[in-house]
């Protein structure tokens, strides 16, 4: 029964699409008050709502929002971000690409492409990539915990081009350049002729767990070019981010 009415609860604020007071969910539920705002702590207790504003008015929490993005699959995610990442690939025309991280790894998990039929394009293929060395991939470590940075240095740094980073001390320096522009660049260092550049995005307070890149040939992305890739990424980031909340809030 406590449990029952725990679900209850989340349901009434996770539909609201609002901040909602302890007043409205306990008309909504029928629960007796001391009842409903027991649950409503103990909801709070546990991450799985919050109160941003301060007054009482609750939200769905951070928590709950990172459970619901654990059970989402690469569909699920694909499904909400693929509009957005092919407008993108239209407007760049080149290939954009959305990547994952789970399991101490970055896949990259879907490509749009330009609809150009004239223009030669890169495609970065699908799953997992080197946590030194894809743009992908450092766009995310650079956010991530200090202790996970250090694993990825004292890994296997495999030189897959001469242009690849396999030192700490180059690493650590790339890591705090992403932090400072807020995206990763890729200048050849997997592949002699291919650049990419990729943006974190971040799940409200839960960290970077997706990024978006674009990827193409080295003439078309010089420095410049990343440099001006990386700021529309960033922005193109930040509403895939939104796009996926949505797609999780509305679920749970």
């Amino acid at each position: 029964m406590h449990l029952e009415r725990l679900i209850a609860v989340m349901e009434i604020v996770a539909v609201a699409g609002r901040p909602v007071s302890a007043i409205e969910v306990q008309k909504a539920t029928g629960l007796p008050k001391p009842t409903c705002y027991r649950l409503l702590q103990t909801l709070q207790d546990q991450g799985l709502v919050e109160a941003p504003a301060g007054d009482g008015r609750v939200i769905i929490g951070e928590r709950l929002i990172r459970i619901a993005l654990l059970g989402k699959s690469d569909v699920d995610v694909r499904r909400a971000a693929a509009p957005l990442l092919k407008a993108a690939a239209v407007q760049f025309n080149e290939t954009v690409f959305l990547s994952r991280f789970r399991n101490s790894q970055v896949e990259i998990i879907h490509v749009e492409t330009p609809d150009d039929p004239a223009r030669a394009y890169i495609h970065p293929g699908l799953g997992v990539r080197p946590m030194h060395a894809c743009s992908c991939s450092k766009a995310i470590a650079a956010f991530a915990e200090p202790q996970f940075q250090d694993c990825i240095i004292g890994g296997t740094l495999k030189a897959y081009t001469e242009h690849t980073k396999t030192t700490e001390e180059e690493l650590r320096a790339d890591f705090a350049r992403i932090l400072e522009r807020g995206f990763a660049d890729c200048d050849q260092e997997i592949d002699l002729g291919i650049a990419s550049v990729a943006a974190p995005v971040s799940i409200g307070n839960i960290g970077a767990t997706f990024s978006v890149g674009a990827v193409g040939p080295i003439r078309r992305f010089g420095q410049d070019q990343r440099k001006a890739f990386g700021e529309k990424l960033i922005e193109l980031a930040s509403r895939v981010s939104g796009a996926i909340q949505l797609c999780n809030v509305a679920e749970v």
